[in-house]
């Protein structure tokens, strides 16, 4: 590992939507000096006064030039942008020596930056939201488990991560948007890779592989997202092991498949304009109004046949439903992401890519943090 450059103890925080929740207090508290850049100055304060923090940052309108003559060396920048906008900003950061952070998932455009990243001391801290993030530190410590109950020698895995974002009452569309409706769209263009019944499996159309669900007798709908595959060894799943099932995917409320008929018929056939416009739509027709609210489900799943014929079965379950002044979502992706930073500032995370905590030892440091932040997260397992 690489030594990171020293944090100065300033944080730029680059965006204010509906991500930016409690993380933000966080970071507030323990940073020496925190920025929240935003389209305007006014947005920016409004959401530091929804949350309690009017006057506990400073408030910048966010333009690429003045944030690279503020941008200093040892300074974290977090990035809340949409996600293809992130590598401009790391590639920023690797020019003034100033550390990255972000819950996005890795890019190609991100890890063609890392090897620049690491040779000036740049911390690169990725996927450390709810999903990907929290998942992350669900799976180490449930691997870690399994391998001490029943050893390292040879048996069959099977392994699931669901999660959803949902209205907490659910109403017609079955979904509430928690993010941009375009984001929303492009991921369900995305192909999806997984194994099921031990062998390696795509899904062009990932909402076609949508099967039933059910989690503590209450019905959803699930299916597979992006590339789970690569998955298996950031998990350290021992080679013994024989993975009969491994999927990452999304949950929704029953019902979502048929709700969203009309949704699929234009992805199925329409062109980027084409969806534009749908997303626009989308936005406009099913508005996040103050008076919803969310419920955020996380479901991380590990069942473990060992050959000489034991057997250990764990579960960790996050059920989470918003306030008036937070929602579910903003909580679970910002307080993650700003641990992830809290552990920038202390040096414990090394220069080049780092995806959430990446150890059991680490993922327990932050679940300590997200349990005492109200987070609920409960474990259960069978031997």
């Amino acid at each position: 590992m690489s030594e990171a450059i020293a944090a100065s103890g300033t944080v730029h925080w680059i965006g204010a939507g509906l991500s930016t929740g409690s993380g933000l207090r966080v970071l507030c508290d323990r940073a020496r000096r925190v920025l929240v850049w935003a389209r305007s100055t006014e947005r920016a304060g409004k959401r530091l006064a929804q949350l309690g923090l009017a006057g506990r940052a400073e408030v910048r309108t966010y333009d690429p030039s003045v944030l690279a003559d503020e941008l200093g060396a040892g300074d974290v920048l977090v990035s809340m942008l949409p996600a293809g906008e992130h590598a401009d900003l790391l590639r920023l950061c690797i020019e003034r020596r100033a550390h990255f952070a972000c819950s996005s998932y890795v890019s190609a455009d991100i890890l063609a930056a890392v090897p620049a990243a690491q040779r000036v001391g740049v911390a690169v801290l990725t996927e450390a939201g709810l999903d990907p993030g929290i998942d992350h530190l669900f799976a180490d410590l449930l691997v870690e488990r399994a391998r001490a109950v029943l050893g390292e020698g040879a048996g069959t895995a099977e392994f699931v991560s669901y999660c959803g974002g949902v209205p907490a009452t659910a109403n017609e569309f079955r979904y509430r948007f928690s993010w941009a409706p375009h984001g929303v769209l492009n991921a369900l263009r995305a192909p999806s890779r997984f194994i099921a019944d031990g062998v390696p499996q795509v899904a062009d159309r990932p909402w076609e592989a949508t099967r039933p669900f059910g989690l503590d007798g209450e019905a959803f709908e699930v299916y597979p997202n992006r590339d789970s595959i690569p998955y298996i060894q950031q998990y350290a799943f021992p080679p013994s092991w024989r993975v009969r099932t491994f999927v990452r995917g999304t949950l929704r409320l029953d019902g979502w498949q048929q709700a969203w008929a009309d949704v699929f018929a234009v992805l199925r056939t329409g062109d980027d304009r084409r969806i534009a416009a749908l997303a626009e739509d989308l936005a406009a027709r099913h508005p996040t109004t103050e008076n919803d609210r969310d419920r955020v489900v996380l479901v991380v799943g590990l069942t473990v046949h060992a050959d000489h014929g034991a057997a250990w079965s764990g579960r960790y379950l996050l059920d989470m439903t918003g306030t008036a002044s937070e929602s579910a979502m903003a909580r679970c992706v910002s307080l993650p992401l700003a641990f992830g930073v809290t552990e920038i500032m202390a040096g414990r995370t090394p220069a080049g890519l780092r995806q959430a905590a990446q150890s059991a030892e680490g993922a327990r440091r932050w679940l300590a943090f997200l349990t005492g932040e109200g987070i609920p997260c409960r474990l259960e397992e069978i031997s």
